[in-house]
This record gives C-alpha cells, sequence and structure tokens, in this order.
C-alpha cells in the first residue's frame, strides 16, 4: 500500500517508520520552514529508530512537493500539532483523489473536521474519507534528525472515528496490519473530547509557573510537577470534559483510567497516578511558558471545550479559568483569538442532537 505521511516530526516520523516496516511504500512530507528532518531523510534514504522498535526503514520520498508525495497514495496521515491540520488541508487540497482515505493524527480537538472544511469537502462527503484518532499511537522523542526512539507503541485506548462515523469501521480495517489496537469510536466528538492533553498540560503548567520561568532550573513535568493539589485541578477540568461528553451521549473515560488503558500510568489516580507512571518518567518540564501546553492545549482545545459546552448546556467554569489564566500570564487573549471553535468549525448553530445526527 502507498502511504503518505504529512509532517516530519516526533509523530510523523514513528508513523513514516513503522508503515514502512510493515511493508508500506511510505513518502514523507513536510512545508519548507521545517527542512531538517526532510533533509536527514533525503540523505540517509529513510530513517533510523531505536526502543520498542528499532532499525532503519527506508523511505520513497521525502520533500517539500506535496503533489510528488501525495501520488498514488491510498492512505494519508496528517500528523502534527493543532496548529498544522489547516495547512495540510489547504495544501492538499488541489491534488486529493477520491478513493483517497486521510486520517488526522491526533485529532486534538475536531481534526478531522478542520482537515475537511481546508480541503474543500462537505462534511457527509464520502468521496474522500477523513477520519481522526484520540491521541499518537506512539510515546516518541526524535533523537535527531531522522532518528527516533520509540517508548511506547500504544497496546489500547487508541480511538478512530471518520466522517461521517459509519464509514469508521472500514478505515480500521485499511490499517490494521499497523494499528491492530486502534479501536471505534462513536463519532469525532468522542475521539476529540478523549485527548488528555488538554486536561493535563494546562493545570499542571499552571501550577509550575515559576519553577519554569526560572530557566536554570530543570524539572520532570510529571514526577515532580504532579501533587495532590495539582491534581485537584486536573480532575476538576476532566469532569468538565467528562460533562460534556455525556451531553453528547459518548462515553468519556478519566484520563488516568484511560493512561492505564494506554501504558502510561499503573494506577488511575490524579496525583500519584501521574507522578508515579513509567510512561512519563524522565519527561522534562518545558523551558519557556510559550510552549504548546499552553498555545496549543488552552488556545485550541480549551477554548473549543468552553464553546461547545456553551452551546450544548454544559457548564464549564473551571475550563474557563484555566483559559483566563494562561491568557493573562502569556498576555494573550485565546478565547478572543478563537482559533478553533465551533463557530469556525460550522457547527456553531446545531444542538447536541443534532451534532450527534450530522456526524454518524
Amino acid at each position: 500500500m502507498k502511504i503518505t505521511v504529512l509532517g516530519s516530526g516526533n509523530g510523523g516520523c514513528a508513523m513514516a517508520f513503522d508503515c514502512a516496516a510493515h511493508g508500506h511504500e511510505v513518502s514523507l512530507f513536510d512545508f519548507e520552514q521545517f527542512p531538517e528532518s526532510i533533509k536527514a531523510v533525503q540523505n540517509n534514504g529513510g530513517l533510523n529508530c531505536e526502543g520498542v522498535l528499532e532499525g532503519f526503514q527506508a523511505v520513497a520520498y521525502a520533500g517539500h512537493e506535496i503533489e510528488k508525495a501525495l501520488d498514488r497514495a491510498e492512505i494519508v496521515y496528517a500528523v502534527g500539532p493543532a496548529y498544522s491540520t489547516k495547512p495540510f488541508g489547504e495544501v492538499c487540497r488541489p491534488y486529493l483523489k477520491p478513493g483517497q482515505i486521510v486520517i488526522v493524527c491526533p485529532s486534538s480537538c475536531g481534526g478531522a473536521i478542520e482537515f475537511k472544511n481546508s480541503a474543500g469537502l462537505g462534511i457527509r462527503d464520502e468521496e474522500i474519507l477523513v477520519a481522526e484518532t484520540s491521541t499518537l499511537p506512539y510515546a516518541v522523542r526524535l533523537l535527531e534528525p531522522g532518528k527516533i526512539r520509540i517508548f511506547n507503541k500504544l497496546k489500547g485506548g487508541l480511538l478512530l472515528a471518520a466522517v461521517p462515523a459509519r464509514k469508521t469501521h472500514y478505515v480500521l480495517e485499511q490499517i490494521r496490519d499497523v494499528y491492530p489496537a486502534m479501536s471505534a469510536a462513536k463519532n469525532v466528538l468522542q475521539t476529540s473530547l478523549q485527548n488528555g492533553n488538554p486536561v493535563i498540560h494546562p493545570a499542571i503548567t499552571l501550577m509550575n509557573v515559576a519553577a519554569i520561568e526560572r530557566s536554570d532550573y530543570e524539572f520532570d513535568f510529571y514526577q515532580d510537577g504532579v501533587t495532590p493539589t495539582v491534581g485537584r485541578l486536573i480532575e476538576a477540568v476532566d469532569k468538565e470534559r467528562i460533562a460534556i461528553g455525556k451531553k453528547l451521549n459518548v462515553d468519556v473515560l478519566p484520563d488516568p483510567e484511560m493512561g492505564v488503558i494506554q501504558g502510561y500510568m499503573l494506577e488511575a489516580t490524579y496525583d500519584t497516578g501521574f507522578n508515579t507512571a513509567p510512561g512519563f518518567e524522565g519527561v522534562k518540564a518545558p523551558s519557556d511558558l510559550d510552549y504548546r501546553y499552553f498555545n496549543e492545549d488552552v488556545g485550541y482545545a480549551l477554548v473549543l471545550f468552553q464553546k461547545l459546552g456553551e452551546q450544548i448546556g454544559v457548564a464549564t467554569p473551571i475550563i474557563s479559568a484555566v483559559i483566563t489564566l494562561a491568557s493573562l500570564l502569556m498576555n494573550r487573549d485565546y478565547l478572543g483569538e478563537a482559533k478553533r471553535t465551533m463557530e469556525t468549525l460550522g457547527l456553531s448553530k446545531l444542538t447536541a442532537k443534532e451534532l450527534e445526527e450530522l456526524l454518524a
């Protein structure tokens, strides 16, 4: 099968390596402003990996020409942070062909719908199937351009949904060889809400601002950064996310429960569950607050969660407080910027029931 991976960061390189290891012909694309990994893959002829997956895998094409990257592609993985989804959709738009499958990985928040909108596809369009995952299938770090270390490939807790959802099982069957642990979500509302990053990252960052701002002080984000008090904030955010899911008739597991299923955590608690988690061991805190833990997980995901809750009648005072505090600290108005909201996705006029029906 011909597979194209959009995005040459940690996740994109892991996905390209894994798909090639399963015998697929892989192309790797990224924009010209991200040349390092692409250049290394070009020079090496492929990717090197160590950890739970290891060795060298050839990559058929690595470059910045989207038309070449998409040529003959049967499956396209768009792998990157929330702010990459729209540019990926726009650059692919002239070259997508009927029968192709696009998987936004991870969704982050409404990723499949964002891709469809930016690629000029209707929500119910099935000529080109667009799906999304709830999270990245790997715990992975880029050791150097062209070389990665995969600490964990998820064996559970990895959800996928297509838009429309009735095509989800078809998409799963096409990727079953590489991702046998991936399972069907009810719809993309479930995959988006099950993303744990906006639950944990902003809360821990907010409660450790002083330590992060001390540039001469490095600490482990989870082991050092999560205490019982921090855990209470994580839990409060999580409860509001779960309440939104309940109103939308989708099951959203508490984040610690999902962490255990995915293999990151040993116990499903909001404090020791995180700071004793083997899957988070050694993960360092960011060196600056101007990082995706605020800019993506607040500016995109929590803003979307707040707007979604407001639309369907679920109060989110804790999520709103986190957005307000993060905006104050960063001297930005994340809510006003409206990077991704129900309105930008074109879904702001729908009731909970209408959303469920549209995405089914």
